[in-house]
């Protein structure tokens, strides 16, 4: 499956991305994540793989990640949010919620705050 752009309301959920238009690897750093690029990487490979999905969560006139947030094949959702951006996750739950139900047929449980997978 191709990544799957969400409109969560105040934020823009889109793939996660490292090219020469957009990087979020300064912003996976920052959450915390060891190897961001890899990260980027692995994410797209999940995507395709249909085994996790994972979305940036951006604010919507620049693009710039402020917490990702994903669910796994088994319906396991998870997340973390930049300083500051804790209301950017907890908005984005159910939307992501909504769409692993309805699109993907999952049954979702609570999200995991602060873990990444």
């Amino acid at each position: 499956m191709d990544p799957v752009e969400i409109n969560a309301g105040s934020w823009y959920l889109r793939a996660l991305r490292a090219d020469d238009r957009v990087s979020d690897v300064p912003a996976l750093a920052d959450l915390g994540v060891p190897d961001p690029h890899d990260h980027v990487v692995s994410s797209a490979r999940d995507w395709a793989d249909e085994t996790t999905f994972v979305w940036a969560v951006c604010v919507p006139t620049t693009g710039e990640l402020i917490a990702l947030i994903g669910v796994a094949a088994d319906g396991r959702m998870f997340g973390r949010a930049r300083s500051g951006y804790a209301d950017a996750l907890s908005e984005s739950v159910p939307v992501v919620a909504r769409f692993a139900t309805g699109a993907l047929g999952l049954e979702v449980s609570p999200i995991l705050d602060d873990a990444l997978s």
